[in-house]
């Protein structure tokens, strides 16, 4: 466990890894050097659609039928449904699909989106050794270099070279750089992919 994770891993594989067991004194000092570092409060955006949804009702995605009740610091009531920053860029229905880096970063790092980009690429979360990664495919041997020079990482997995976007603080600039090279084509739902 970590203060703001709750990643699984299979007690039988821990022998395999670089983890070492520690002794309760140095899991508290770990736990707590790690907790000081996390900030003390984190903005999200939330998209909600509101307002008279039965006649949209079956146009909203079916990952979550929950119906929200959020108040703003100004005493605004909202009613609504959560969703994700890709389904508002298409249900936007523009002629070519816009989304900001950041919220492109969020609905990725979510798993129920795909980007497709120009020149056939592809973003989607994979799950790598037990960890959640952001990874392109869909790139020609040609596109490798340029790919790395933007600070892609690879990686070569059962005997095949994998890129993928960093997933710490410099994620969302890279995936914006990478968008920037190669502009967003589509917003796909996973589950329908």
């Amino acid at each position: 466990m970590r203060p703001m994770e709750r990643p699984t891993y299979p007690a039988s594989g821990m022998s395999e890894t670089h983890w070492r067991e520690a002794d309760r004194e140095a899991f508290v000092r770990a736990w707590e050097r790690e907790v000081a570092q996390l900030p003390e409060f984190i903005e999200t955006t939330l998209h909600v659609v509101s307002g008279l949804l039965l006649p949209i009702w079956k146009r909203l995605p079916d990952d979550s039928m929950r119906v929200y009740r959020l108040q703003t610091d100004a005493g605004e009531r909202i009613i609504g449904r959560l969703v994700s920053p890709a389904w508002v860029a298409q249900a936007a229905d523009a002629e070519t699909p816009a989304i900001a880096s950041a919220d492109a970063w969020t609905a990725l790092l979510d798993g129920r989106t795909i980007l497709e980009l120009q020149e056939g690429l592809q973003l989607r979360r994979a799950k790598i050794m037990g960890e959640f990664r952001v990874e392109l495919s869909g790139f020609t041997d040609g596109m490798v270099d340029r790919l790395k020079a933007m600070s892609l990482i690879s990686e070569i997995i059962s005997w095949k070279l994998r890129l993928f976007v960093p997933t710490g603080t410099n994620g969302p600039m890279i995936l914006g750089a990478l968008m920037e090279r190669y502009p967003l084509v589509r917003i796909a739902d996973r589950a329908a992919a």
